[in-house]
């Protein structure tokens, strides 16, 4: 049973499917709040939050196990995915494809209950991220924008899964502003993210072929990229402000984090160490949690 629930952890990539659902989860809470300012709602609806939960977590974990799938002979390569259990060979890639499409028929069922536009989101995302994103890694860094943008869909997922059928009288233009700028806040902060990450991975991303850098190695301009990408991070994390539905704790730690994540990305970039890249992605984990709290925070305090 534990090597069971050790190997489901692997396949799923648990800890990604969570942060996932952490962020999809923080955005409907912020939507449902909206409406529980304007009456629409009497209060929180907790059992839509729990089904936005199991949905997006499954649908993530089925697009995790069909890049698994694919990728099964590169993940035989490289050290730190040769023991998930299709490459370990205690799993075949049919049960993994059987697993997959469940999960994915599954976890879009229990979205598209919320409403039809987050279950459509949801195939989108399957689709992008299993089937665009996954080949393209081998083949050119633009991979990582096309990995962006289902990565920042979970914010946009959760704030439409949060206003139910989508009346058109419920929908009001400020909500078009905030489901934007919560998907582009994630959708900027996954560059410096995954470039961290990549840099850090490099020689076992080589492996596999994977060209994820900006210049396909750990070079002066590949650094570069992710401190740009980090300073500009800062004002479209203030866009909350901006456009009037956040407040002063999101302004004070957004320009705190984001000063952070730069400094950080700057001394990789004067350094390129492996150090300063560790830096960089463990500050990359903390921030967009820490972002997207305080933001909810915001909301309540309202």
């Amino acid at each position: 049973m534990k090597q069971f629930i050790s190997d489901f952890s692997k396949l799923v990539k648990f800890r990604l499917s969570f942060t996932v659902v952490f962020s999809a989860s923080i955005s409907f809470l912020i939507g449902q709040k909206m409406q529980v300012g304007r009456g629409n709602i009497p209060s929180i609806e907790w059992q839509n939050w729990l089904i936005l939960i199991a949905g997006g977590f499954l649908v993530t974990a089925a697009a995790n196990c069909f890049n698994e799938i694919i990728e099964v002979d590169l993940d035989k390569l490289m050290s730190r995915t040769k023991d998930r259990p299709m490459p370990a060979g205690r799993m075949t890639t049919g049960q993994g494809l059987v697993l997959g499409v469940f999960m994915a028929f599954l976890g879009t069922w229990l979205l598209g209950h919320l409403n039809l536009e987050t279950g459509l989101l949801s195939v989108f995302s399957i689709l992008l991220y299993a089937f665009a994103y996954t080949p393209l890694k081998r083949k050119s860094p633009i991979a990582v924008f096309v990995g962006a943008i289902p990565g920042a869909l979970p914010p946009l997922i959760g704030y439409l899964a949060a206003f139910g059928s989508l009346k058109s009288d419920l929908f009001l233009d400020i909500d078009y502003k905030i489901a934007v700028i919560l998907f582009l806040i994630q959708f900027v902060w996954q560059f410096p993210h995954f470039w961290a990450i990549a840099w850090v991975l490099d020689d076992d991303y080589k492996k596999a072929g994977f060209r994820l850098l900006p210049t396909k190695k750990r070079d002066k301009t590949s650094a570069l990229f992710t401190f740009i990408t980090t300073l500009i991070l800062i004002p479209v994390s203030l866009l909350p402000i901006i456009y009037g539905f956040g407040g002063y704790f999101i302004a004070v730690i957004s320009i705190i984090a984001g000063a952070i994540f730069s400094y950080l990305a700057f001394k990789l970039l004067v350094n390129r160490e492996l150090a300063d890249a560790k830096k960089v992605m463990f500050c990359s984990f903390f921030y967009i949690p820490a972002v997207q709290l305080v933001l909810l925070f915001d909301f309540i305090a309202k």
